[in-house]
């Protein structure tokens, strides 16, 4: 279990900070840049849940409690390391099963979705772009060391969860793309 005393270490003072396997890493580094991207991504859906009940919050609450694990799964880089949390395939099974049962209900769309519409909707579709950078770190993070594959499949399948609850928090009433509707 976690526990934090101390929050004021002055570990990181230097420009540093610590990986869950101990090792010291610039807090450039391209694996912070990441667990920060993703914990952004956390952030936004907090705000997304200020705004969302029943269900589709309940789902909000899994997807933070499974970025956390994603986090610990990125701060850790022997993907060989005993004992250590890791991102499971059940995760993006989840989610995939989520966006399908949400989609259902929905309307086809017949046109882009425009980001906004409800204040929830509106939340969720800015933590879906926030979501979408933390893949691309995460991409590029894998590109250059060793990361779970099942952690990139997650923020991917996250961000199609997040534009499909958006739909849903909008209420049927997405504002749509009209092309060249501005002219």
């Amino acid at each position: 279990m976690v526990r934090l005393d101390i929050i004021t270490t002055r570990g990181g003072d230097g420009g540093q900070t610590s990986l869950g396997d101990g090792s010291r890493v610039g807090k450039e580094s391209l694996r912070i840049e990441a667990i920060g991207a993703v914990d952004e991504a956390n952030a936004a859906i907090g705000l997304v849940r200020l705004h969302s009940q029943g269900e589709p919050d309940a789902m909000l609450a899994r997807i933070q409690n499974d970025l956390f694990d994603l986090g610990a799964d990125l701060c850790v880089p022997d993907l060989a390391a005993e004992g250590r949390l890791r991102m499971a395939d059940s995760q993006c099974a989840r989610l995939e099963a989520e966006v399908a049962a949400m989609n259902a209900s929905l309307s086809p769309l017949r046109s882009f979705v425009l980001p906004g519409g409800t204040p929830a909707g509106a939340q969720a579709h800015l933590a879906r772009t926030i979501a979408r950078r933390a893949e691309r770190v995460v991409v590029a993070l894998a590109a250059a060391e060793p990361v779970n594959p099942v952690a990139l499949r997650y923020l991917n399948r996250l961000s199609d969860h997040l534009f499909v609850i958006s739909r849903v928090l909008n209420e049927g009433a997405d504002p749509l793309w009209v092309p060249g509707g501005s002219r």
